[in-house]
């Protein structure tokens, strides 16, 4: 009877039991994993933050004799006031802001109503226009420098920050249309149609109904563009000619001393303002961009 006990299987409850016992410990064995992900990304993602701020408070000579992955010696603060002053951080930030910010408001106002237009509205060949503005994200920005170059000198523009304006706002249409138009798609035609039946004209549809309906997507759109334009080397360093109109990007170019000597502290420091700016810009309105992000996918 022993030997028949022991060889007879083990009831269905029984097997059930054991496997609803492993499946916590999956779980737990599964989220201990993701909490180990999550850490090794974050150290990624911070610690060359805290590198950078610590690099900025080093002295020239500290940062030069002593090993790169070292604490300051001595905690030079004195670096981001020479940052500002002495590197000219302040009017670089001031001329970035003269050139983003008149350049952001013209892409979104223009891309809005260009995206209203090809997605709302219904006219003839707005297909064809959609990929025209398609087409204008495959043009790389280096074939249009030049020819923007000579026609800013001869309309005599040379030696102002219009030429930023109008470049990072031509540069910065295609996507915006095709993202704003994406959004739209989102838009219950019948809010439109209903205006429409109350008296409401187009430019009242476009302001009252639309816009508002958009604001997360072009809160995440002037995001984005922001961040491209920002962050621009190329477009700035091509059309400032001079010192007293340079953005901040180029401006960082200029940390030397004598004979080309590179002054590390102030030069990071001056990446600490830039960076840490633009992060706290980022973070401020990061969930209104995830639901900006999150609206445009999915047919509504």
């Amino acid at each position: 009877m022993a030997i028949e006990a022991a060889l007879k299987p083990a009831s269905p409850g029984h097997r059930r039991t054991g496997h609803q016992n492993r499946i916590p410990v999956l779980k737990a064995g599964g989220r201990l994993w993701i909490k180990i992900a999550v850490t090794f990304l974050l150290v990624i993602e911070v610690y060359p933050l805290i590198w950078m701020f610590l690099t900025s408070l080093k002295s020239n000579s500290d940062y030069l004799n002593n090993s790169t992955w070292s604490l300051p010696t001595t905690w030079e603060w004195g670096n981001y006031t020479e940052a500002w002053t002495t590197g000219n951080i302040g009017l670089y930030v001031q001329n970035s802001l003269l050139a983003v910010v008149p350049a952001l408001a013209l892409i979104l106002l223009l891309g809005t109503a260009a995206g209203f237009a090809l997605q709302i509205m219904v006219w003839k060949g707005r297909s064809l226009t959609l990929l025209v503005f398609l087409a204008g994200m495959m043009v790389p920005p280096q074939m249009i420098l030049l020819p923007l170059f000579t026609v800013y000198f001869q309309a005599g523009l040379s030696g102002t920050l219009w030429p930023l304006i109008l470049t990072y706002t031509g540069t910065g249409l295609p996507l915006t249309v095709f993202m704003v138009a994406t959004y739209y798609r989102t838009v219950p035609r019948e809010l439109f149609e209903a205006a429409t039946l109350d008296g409401a004209g187009i430019l009242r549809a476009f302001w009252t109904i639309s816009v508002p309906m958009v604001r997360n997507a072009l809160l995440t759109v002037g995001l984005v563009q922001f961040f491209f334009i920002w962050n621009d080397l190329l477009i700035a360093l091509t059309f400032t000619n001079s010192q007293d109109l340079r953005t901040i990007q180029v401006g960082l170019l200029n940390f030397t001393g004598d004979f080309g000597a590179t002054q590390y502290g102030p030069l990071f420091a001056a990446i600490c303002i830039n960076v840490f700016g633009t992060l706290v810009i980022y973070l401020f309105l990061n969930q209104k961009v995830m639901k900006g992000l999150t609206s445009g996918a999915v047919k509504g």
